[in-house]
């Protein structure tokens, strides 16, 4: 009784397959129902662009690094001649009006001063201590050079300006970096016949930090009372430059 039950399905089924075949075969048509054509993926439909752009600031800050430098016949000598140095240039600083948040002392050192010509024999030693102020009115800096070495320092490292307005500059640059990619993605989809969109990603240029300040002085530069007194030190900052770079992402529609 099974396998005449298999036996009348199998057919059954063949039967149902010809027939099919047969409608086919005829002048009907299998119609299926419509559907509207969907892009999932719409990296393809996107103008990526670069744009940049930069401004000039003039700076009104400096920041001022000076040395103590002292030579004495023995350690605690030096140590303390370099001490009473640099004692007499702080205190002038702070007389200036100088918050004491802005004059910081590092990079010290002391060292024995050998005679190579004698068997490496210690002749003396010398000592050198970093004044570093910062957050100097730019009309101040030339003047505050030169006091400052009439009271004690007797190196000037280097000199930096800077720009307080510089974050409110950079905010600009970036705004007009923008401004300039939207305008260059305008012109491509035009000239492909397309629409322009909304923005859809914007990515910012790492800035570089170094270009926050000018270095006026890279190099220590040895000053004494004498070669200031005629005048006072001659400050020319310049411009420092701000850019901004991006690179934005725009729909076409």
């Amino acid at each position: 009784m099974k396998k005449t039950w298999k036996g009348l399905l199998v057919l059954s089924l063949f039967a149902g397959m010809s027939a099919l075949t047969a409608c086919n075969s005829g002048s009907a048509t299998l119609e299926l129902p419509s559907s509207p054509i969907q892009i999932e993926d719409s990296s393809d439909q996107v103008i990526r662009v670069k744009a940049s752009e930069k401004l000039y600031v003039v700076p009104d800050m400096a920041e001022l690094v000076f040395e103590v430098n002292s030579q004495e016949s023995t350690a605690e000598a030096t140590q303390q001649a370099n001490a009473t140095a640099l004692e007499q240039v702080i205190s002038y600083l702070t007389s200036t009006g100088l918050e004491e948040t802005s004059i910081q002392t590092s990079n010290y050192w002391l060292e024995p001063i050998y005679d190579w010509n004698n068997g490496r024999s210690i002749t003396g030693y010398q000592m050198s201590t970093s004044i570093t102020v910062s957050d100097v009115p730019l009309d101040d800096a030339g003047a505050l050079i030169t006091e400052t070495v009439k009271h004690g320092a007797n190196s000037v490292n280097s000199v930096s300006y800077f720009c307080s307005t510089y974050d409110d500059a950079y905010q600009e640059a970036l705004q007009k970096a923008i401004a300039s990619a939207k305008s260059k993605a305008a012109a491509i989809a035009s000239a492909g016949e397309r629409t322009l969109g909304a923005m859809v990603q914007v990515e910012e240029a790492n800035q570089n930090a170094s270009a926050r300040y000018s270095k006026a002085l890279n190099s220590s530069m040895s000053m004494t009372a004498e070669t200031t007194a005629a005048a006072d030190m001659s400050v020319m900052a310049g411009q420092l430059s701000v850019e901004a770079e991006v690179t934005v992402s725009f729909a076409l529609e």
